[in-house]
């Protein structure tokens, strides 16, 4: 089984990577968090990955942290949940909105992800609701008025005004879903600051 794959960076799609390793390509289905955290093609990435192995096919998932990983693996635990729906789930919300839900029993955070409805997402949370414990490292996203503050305390040590940095925040809000992890907050905040 492959469990880690480092090679250049050939081709990248929100759906899928090739990577270049010694001159032999490797199709990679990747989340849509990973995809944003790729750099350009011809860089070298460092991948951990999933061997799917079935009768009738193999293939290979790549996640950049191994939190995304031990988390794919999670929800292919879960009773009629296969690679596709586990990468929607990743790419739908980030990780430690999806643990967040998983703990609270917040079944309207799951079926916010296309693909998921009511029966899946009960399904995910009964069988999974003991076992995201297990994940390290997993920060569980920061209340909104905390990360709103962190966000814009970012953006003025990175040498915005201060109004800038509120406004950019109220428009990265609007973009992103009700308890964004301050990661993600940040990126949208510096893309909307950038415009």
């Amino acid at each position: 089984m492959i469990g880690r794959l480092e090679g250049k960076l050939a081709e990248k799609t929100p759906e899928g990577v090739l990577v270049d390793v010694n001159g032999v390509g490797y199709d990679v289905r990747i989340p849509l968090s990973t995809f944003l955290e790729l750099p350009d093609e011809g860089k070298i990435v460092r991948f951990r990955v999933h061997t799917y192995v079935r009768e009738d096919r193999l293939q290979l998932f790549g996640f950049l942290s191994e939190q995304e990983r031990s988390l794919f693996r999670l929800f292919l635990s879960v009773s009629g949940v296969g690679p596709r729906l586990a990468l929607a789930l990743l790419s739908g919300l980030p990780v430690p909105r999806v643990v967040q839900a998983i703990r609270q029993g917040d079944l309207t955070a799951l079926r916010s992800i296309p693909g998921v409805g009511n029966k899946t997402a009960e399904r995910i949370l009964v069988e999974l609701r003991d076992k995201v414990g297990r994940l390290e490292g997993v920060e569980l996203a920061t209340p909104a008025g905390e990360a709103e503050e962190a966000t814009v305390s970012a953006l003025v040590n990175l040498g915005y005004p201060r109004g800038q940095a509120e406004k950019a925040v109220s428009v990265a809000l609007e973009q992103l879903d009700d308890a964004p992890a301050i990661e993600d907050l940040i990126r949208e905040a510096l893309r909307a600051a950038a415009r």
